[in-house]
């Protein structure tokens, strides 16, 4: 068997610890150390479940970047809140004290990205036990044989025990997420929430690669049985996992990616889904990772008595994870890579009712909407939120990117148009009405509609052109019942759809207007106008109340 323990060890990079390093071990190792320690519990088919506690997903509020003079004009800093040399040093002296007290330590040295070309090597020190099998289930693992010579690039510590200090450390509270990309050290505490690290790894690659001309991006992808691979951006609770978990295409990964000039190349060797309500007939791949031994559940309740679980229940959160080897998706790529992309999808869970189950787009219409990366918050999903409330986050991956959204967005146009790829916008939300009126999209009609825009029968339809949003969208659609395609026939009250429609566009507009100088003027031109006319006066707005 190959020696685990690189040759590089922690003392090359300046970390003095007596710990007991537990370096690189395995799914079987690590869920019984996770279990000695009282970390999780085994539910009754294999998978260890676990509890976060008061952080049961991403803090963003608390994750800065150090500006200093790499990052100082690379950052869009309007989307990046900034810590300063100074304050990293006194937290980085602090991590290390930290770090210098613990008995035990688990350290694991994987991959982000899967294009031996295109990745980042990767260390992660953990205190807890299912971190580092989180972790290890994320990234891409290497080969044992690559393990005993590995020399990271960054470094990631976790330790959800560290306490930050507003005062000294320059943070908002006691949890931090320190990004500094000069001395490639991310340090997190303050929070278990395991998809910090996840993320973290996807902030580094977003900012690694555009100066190589590849494009990362906040999608899923999957590919065709010819060989076709599609891509699917959409930000949480767009389905983005969902509708690319599909038994007829090979998944090559359900969050994050690389369009390189050979490959879509999936950054993890992991997935990490919602397993809130979770069901076993819409997402039957899905389901069958929560009865596996390695999949790591967070929050999700379970009786301790009989070990079973309950998907249904939000009694802990809402945003219940689990985090599987992406291998246990049965039709996965075998190299986490496929073909550069022949459609690219944008989904968007629009909760007014407005937008076409599904429409094609050309490419400065896709970039637009990707620049804007619509989706819609519905009635209680968070405090205060009673109505319908558009949410924009370019990109459709905002709180990762760390440069500002036109790069990428330049990105993606060139590689659309070098390709000739076919660009979709697919409303997986509601019709009929807003949310609270209407009904959400059937899961089988959106199937059926991305099934035909991905065989490529859906180009041989007759299309009308929206005439708010100027896309184009099919009449009808062999096997989907006509009446959803044209929202506007799916209303009770026509006038109503007509006063939300030009809402939900004037929301548009305000949105872009800080994306405007930045793009050139077919981009502009491609904006939704109410009835096909007038823009309405353009303000700076992200999130807008509907």
């Amino acid at each position: 068997m190959a020696n685990k323990v690189p040759s590089f060890g922690l003392s090359h990079q300046g970390i003095d610890t007596d710990a007991v390093l537990h370096w690189n071990l395995g799914t079987p190792q690590l869920v019984e150390e996770a279990l000695k320690r009282g970390e999780g519990l085994l539910a009754k088919d294999g998978p260890l479940v676990v509890k976060t506690g008061r952080h049961t997903g991403r803090s963003a509020k608390d994750k800065f970047i150090v500006r200093d003079g790499e990052t100082d004009s690379q950052i869009w800093w309007d989307n990046n809140a900034s810590i300063t040399p100074d304050n990293f040093a006194s937290l980085k002296a602090d991590f290390m004290a930290a770090l210098a007290e613990k008995k035990e330590l688990f350290v694991q040295d994987l991959f982000g990205g899967s294009q031996p070309e295109h990745r980042v090597r990767v260390r992660v020190i953990n205190e807890l036990a299912w971190h580092s099998l989180f972790i290890r289930t994320m990234l891409v693992r290497p080969e044992e044989s690559e393990l005993a010579g590995f020399e990271p690039e960054f470094t990631i510590i976790d330790l959800p025990s560290f306490r930050a200090d507003p005062a000294r450390h320059g943070t908002r509270s006691e949890t931090v997420i320190a990004v500094n990309l000069t001395e490639k050290l991310i340090l997190i505490g303050g929070t278990a929430y395991a998809g910090e690290m996840k993320k973290s790894v996807f902030g580094i690659l977003n900012y690694l690669l555009p100066p190589e001309g590849i494009m990362p991006m906040h999608c899923s992808a999957n590919i065709g049985p010819n060989g076709d691979t599609a891509v699917f951006f959409g930000l949480s609770g767009t389905g983005k996992t969902t509708l690319s978990a599909d038994a007829s295409r090979t998944l090559i990964g359900d969050d994050e990616h690389g369009w390189s000039d050979t490959a879509i190349f999936n950054f993890e060797g992991g997935c990490y889904a919602k397993m809130i309500r979770l069901s076993p007939e819409a997402e039957p791949e899905i389901y069958a990772a929560t009865r596996r031994f390695g999949t790591v559940l967070e929050n999700v309740v379970m009786d301790e008595e009989t070990r079973t679980l309950d998907l249904d229940s939000n009694l802990l959160a809402e945003n219940t994870r689990g985090a599987y080897p992406i291998d246990f998706i049965p039709n996965c790529s075998e190299r986490n890579m496929g073909p550069v992309p022949k459609n690219v999808v944008f989904l968007t869970a629009d909760a007014f009712g407005v937008l076409p189950p599904i429409a094609r787009l050309t490419p400065e219409q896709a970039m637009y909407h990707f620049l804007s990366g619509y989706t819609a918050k519905v009635a209680g999903t968070e405090i205060g939120v009673t109505e319908p409330e558009a949410t924009f986050s370019t990109c459709f991956g905002a709180p990762f990117m760390p440069r500002f959204p036109w790069v990428y967005g330049n990105l993606l146009k060139e590689r659309i148009a070098r390709g000739g790829v076919k660009c979709w916008l697919v409303n997986t939300g509601w019709t009929g009405g807003k949310y609270g009126t209407g009904n959400r999209m059937p899961i089988k009609a959106t199937r059926a509609l991305l099934n035909a825009a991905l065989d490529g029968s859906l180009n041989d339809v007759e299309f009308r052109i929206d005439p708010n949003f100027g896309v184009e969208v099919p009449v009808s659609v062999p096997g989907v019942d006509s009446a959803i395609l044209n929202p506007r026939d799916t209303w009770a009250d026509q006038a109503d759809y007509d006063a939300t429609a030009a809402k939900l566009v004037t929301l548009f507009t305000r949105n872009f207007a800080r994306f405007a100088d930045h793009v050139d003027q077919a981009v502009r031109d491609a904006a939704p106008r109410v009835g096909g006319g007038q823009q309405p006066q353009a303000i700076q707005e992200t999130t807008i109340p509907a």
